[in-house]
């Protein structure tokens, strides 16, 4: 049975997992989507969507609250000023969680989590050639 289980221990000790924890909402923040297993995705899923609703009331108490989980000062203020705002309109489900099938080595079931937001870049970049940069460098010389 299931009862009274509030979280997901993630087969870690509670010091190791308050640390994944803390790293997976920074990098989720700074790069606004992630690649991870499902199970941790689900976690962080709800430390990020908690952190968002603090953020989206910009008061000293709220980011003293999200600071003391997150200890990169620029991901917070990052959190404050960019993301936040952008979810002012939303009363929830600020992240989505796509699907990617199984992993090669354990099948463990790995997933996207990104902002509701994200914007893929799609635009294509010009593709220099490594036999271009060397006969470059030849004349140059």
């Amino acid at each position: 049975m299931k009862h009274k289980r509030g979280f997901n221990p993630l087969n870690r000790m509670a010091s190791h997992r308050k640390a994944l924890h803390r790293n997976m909402v920074t990098c989720l923040f700074r790069q606004e989507r992630i690649q991870t297993t499902k199970a941790k995705a689900l976690e962080i899923r709800r430390t990020a969507e908690k952190m968002i609703t603090r953020a989206k009331e910009d008061n000293v108490h709220n980011r003293r609250i999200v600071s003391g989980r997150l200890f990169d000062e620029g991901i917070v203020a990052k959190l404050f000023t960019n993301i936040a705002p952008r979810m002012k309109d939303r009363n929830g489900g600020y992240t989505r969680i796509l699907k990617l099938g199984g992993r090669k080595g354990d099948a463990a079931e790995v997933v996207i989590l990104e902002l509701v937001d994200y914007k893929l870049d799609t635009s294509e970049k010009k593709k220099t050639k490594k036999g271009e940069e060397k006969s470059k460098d030849a004349k140059g010389k």
